[in-house]
């Protein structure tokens, strides 16, 4: 079966989102005709069977069992019922058990049916880079690596569309940095083309691997010189890298080469560098020129106001859009952004309830839910979540999770937890379910416990960085063994080098330990890179402690224009400066 047909169509229907991480294995080699062999883990040595004695034993019992549950709505019977009946299965029952546990967003026991489907049908390019899907949301990257590997020598003319676009679903249906550790060194070999070497330069971008994405996009342009694509992406990586000069050159050549979609590159990579008012002349520059839409830079204004927190002209320039009957659902979501911003949650309410049914109703119904949750009305604000998922098995997982979050971000950790913890019944041994709860634990106080269940993920998938990071951020936190909380976060580093979330844990880790100097450093590259407000707290908290307490009242202030509602920055404003009530 073809890469560029069945694989594709096979990986868009494997869709089960979580949030692990990745780090680099040993490569699987591209040519090696056994790599499909290689891929294969044993089957776990616990089947369904085995560790539920309602379950099956007997295959074609199974698959009856299966089809049984199905009707009646029972997804994790159904999953688990496929896999014993995937058991030295044909290769069409193989898939057909695969799909229903991914769809099931039952992991374990897609990860059966997957390796069975992969043992009978060897070489079949869609069941190595669905067992590569299934692969990688466990972390296994080696065999993830040495089965997208075999996909490629099973397919060996799929076209460049074809590559760029499996890796597109194979980083959205796991993790970019996951997915970059797989692809990397069976993707970059001397016959891929500009345009696959961009795409994963794009990838080691989302890994934050800078270093490794620069190297990428010399080698496309070394293939292309004039890839406008790689040349954009080159640009990006200059902002990320801190180097406004290359930013900006190159910029300004995307535009050269590319006059019509190369129109906004400069403003673009302005706004990026943090230089709004530069940003701001651009776009009234070109504006002047009368060859551009002014529609599209009256946009483009309000976002950047918006952006950088002057609320006010943001409001302005986005009812301006509404009034002209050109603006989008975009424009009413921010505008409800903003009232909620501004203390007007009624408005803010009714704007997005005007947008449920619109192309914006998913962020609408949740932003809706936390506003009713303020309110004291759960069922209503749960009611708007479950009408998501009645109909999607992957909204009803999403929304499981979305719930805990809501319900954490209003201070009930508690019913967060039990929504978890009655989640795990329906997706047992869930990767992202584990990961929440370890996270979810330390929200509610529970140090231990947290933990607990971070050191068991770390049993299971020792070079997780996501994993890694986490509990070494947790260590530090909370000033324990603080050797071996660096450790590990620098572990998790050499797999994401650019990682704010890491880079913050490191920076925060060195403050614990006393180097206020080396902390203020590291922690200024991460919020460079991530823009994440708890980032900016630490970061001050750094420059305080080092005697830059001019430098550290003016990251504060202009965090705080940036993320006006982030508890974080308050409280280290009220901690460090409680005196003036301003930075």
């Amino acid at each position: 079966m073809s890469l560029s047909v069945g694989a594709m169509a096979a990986l868009v229907l494997a869709a089960c989102h979580m949030d692990p991480s990745a780090g680099v294995s040993a490569a699987a080699d591209p040519q090696n005709s056994d790599a499909a062999d290689a891929a294969l883990r044993p089957v776990a040595a616990t089947t369904p069977a085995e560790a539920d004695p309602a379950v099956p034993s007997d295959p074609a019992q199974a698959s009856v069992a299966g089809e049984l549950a199905l009707q009646r709505g029972d997804c994790r019977s159904a999953a688990e019922d496929f896999a014993v009946a995937s058991l030295g299965a044909t290769a069409q029952m193989g898939s057909h058990a695969t799909q229903v546990a991914l769809d099931c967003e039952n992991i374990p026991a897609a990860w059966i049916a997957a390796q069975n489907w992969m043992k009978a049908a060897p070489k079949d390019p869609q069941a190595a880079l669905v067992y590569a899907t299934v692969a990688l949301k466990l972390y296994h990257v080696p065999e993830a690596r040495a089965a997208i590997a075999a996909a490629l020598l099973a397919d060996p003319k799929a076209t460049d569309q074809d590559l760029v676009g499996s890796m597109q679903v194979l980083a959205e249906q796991s993790d970019a940095t996951a997915a970059f550790a797989a692809l990397n060194t069976v993707i970059d070999t001397p016959q891929r083309s500009a345009t696959v070497l961009t795409a994963l330069a794009d990838l080691a971008v989302e890994a934050y691997d800078f270093k490794r994405a620069d190297q990428l996009v010399q080698e496309a342009l070394q293939r292309d010189p004039k890839s406008t694509d790689a040349l954009r992406l080159m640009a990006r990586i200059a902002v990320l890298r801190g180097d406004a000069t290359a930013a900006l050159s190159t910029a300004r050549e995307v535009t050269r080469l590319d006059a019509t979609d190369g129109t906004f590159e400069v403003a673009e990579v302005l706004q990026d560098l943090g230089r709004a008012e530069e940003a701001r002349k651009e776009l009234e520059r070109l504006r002047a020129t009368g060859d551009i839409n002014t529609q599209e830079i009256d946009r483009r204004l309000a976002l950047l106001a918006f952006d950088n927190g002057d609320l006010d002209q943001a409001q302005k320039r986005f009812t301006e859009l509404m009034r002209s009957g050109d603006a989008g659902d975009g424009a009413m979501f921010y505008l409800a952004q903003i009232a909620e911003s501004q203390g007007d949650k009624d408005a803010a309410l009714a704007i997005y309830r005007r947008l449920i049914d619109s192309s914006m109703g998913a962020q609408a119904r949740i932003a809706a839910a936390g506003l009713l949750l303020d309110a004291d009305k759960r069922a209503e604000a749960f009611a708007l979540i479950d009408d998501l998922a009645t109909h999607d098995t992957h909204s009803t997982f999403d929304m499981a999770v979305q719930k805990a979050h809501l319900l954490a971000d209003h201070g009930d950790t508690d019913g967060a937890l039990a929504l978890l913890s009655a989640a795990s019944q329906t997706y047992p041994h869930h990767p992202t379910l584990e990961y929440e709860r370890a996270t979810m634990l330390e929200r509610a106080g529970q140090t231990r416990d947290s933990l607990q269940a971070f050191e068991g993920l770390l049993a299971e998938r020792p070079d997780d960085p996501t994993v890694l990071n986490a509990l070494g951020y947790t260590l530090a936190d909370h000033r324990e063994q603080l050797p071996r909380a660096e450790k590990l976060i620098r572990e998790a580093l050499q797999a994401t080098p650019d990682s704010p979330a890491a880079l913050d844990s490191l920076g925060w880790v060195r403050l614990r330990r006393g180097d206020s100097h080396e902390a203020a450093g590291i922690l200024e590259h991460a919020y460079n890179v991530g823009q994440d407000p708890d980032i900016a707290a630490h970061w001050v908290e750094a420059l305080w402690m080092s005697g830059s307490q001019a430098q550290a009242r003016k990251v504060l202030s202009d965090a705080l224009a940036r993320h006006p509602e982030s508890a974080a920055l308050e409280a280290t404003r009220h901690r460090l400066v409680p005196s003036s009530g301003h930075p």
